[in-house]
């Protein structure tokens, strides 16, 4: 069974999305927290396989309680898919660095949400469309200064790696492309990972654009 934190200060809002993630037969919602600070606690003590996050909570935000959360050692472990309905590039990018997984409006369909879910508790990173190209916009708009630097440790295939991921390739994919295997191409991505210090295929992305490679 998946184990989902609800984090929302609007009670309807978590009902709603409660009724929902428990009529999934993989999953159930083991708690809810109305603020940031609830949301960091509540993480800690019951350890929940993914935290739906909200932005605007009261005195500590969604962002601002995944740092915390990511920070913990004590709660790293989870992951946090953040659904609010200001999808701002500002918003994408704090809150992907601060250390979500995925990040969907409120929206979003409903089998569409369930199926995020599942995605992120498996350890992929998820961004919609919209997110995704406010992404770009801003990495474009305000790269990062040392991405060029860490670009430049990569060798020519794995810079020929990075660039299929960042077309949205999986493992299998890339190995068929480029006639390896899937665990040689695997081995590739974890190190593009660790050289351009990226947590996931969402900020490696993030990161070679910031680097100027796509």
């Amino acid at each position: 069974m998946i184990r989902v934190l609800l984090a929302d200060d609007q009670i309807l809002v978590r009902g709603a999305f409660a009724l929902l993630v428990n009529s999934a037969d993989d999953m159930e919602v083991v708690g809810e927290a109305g603020t940031g600070d609830e949301a960091v606690a509540l993480t800690r003590d019951l350890r929940p396989d993914v935290v739906l996050m909200d932005i605007r909570m009261p005195s500590t935000d969604g962002i601002e309680a995944t740092r915390r959360i990511f920070a913990d050692e004590g709660a790293i472990s989870s992951k946090v898919l953040i659904l609010t309905t200001f999808e701002t590039d500002v918003n994408v990018l704090r809150s992907l660095r601060a250390g979500a997984c995925g990040f969907l409006p409120k929206d979003t369909r409903p089998d569409a949400l369930l199926e995020a879910i599942r995605t992120v508790a498996a350890g992929a990173a998820l961004l919609s469309p919209g997110a995704t190209r406010a992404v770009i916009t801003r990495a474009l708009s305000r790269p990062d200064a040392t991405a060029p630097e860490r670009l430049a440790s990569l060798t020519a295939r794995e810079r020929e790696v990075l660039q299929l991921v960042a077309a949205g390739r999986s493992n299998q994919e890339i190995a068929d492309e480029l006639f390896v295997s899937p665990l040689t191409a695997k081995t590739h991505v974890g190190r593009i990972l660790a050289k351009m210090g990226a947590r996931d295929r969402v900020h490696l992305v993030i990161a070679a654009y910031e680097a100027g490679l796509l």
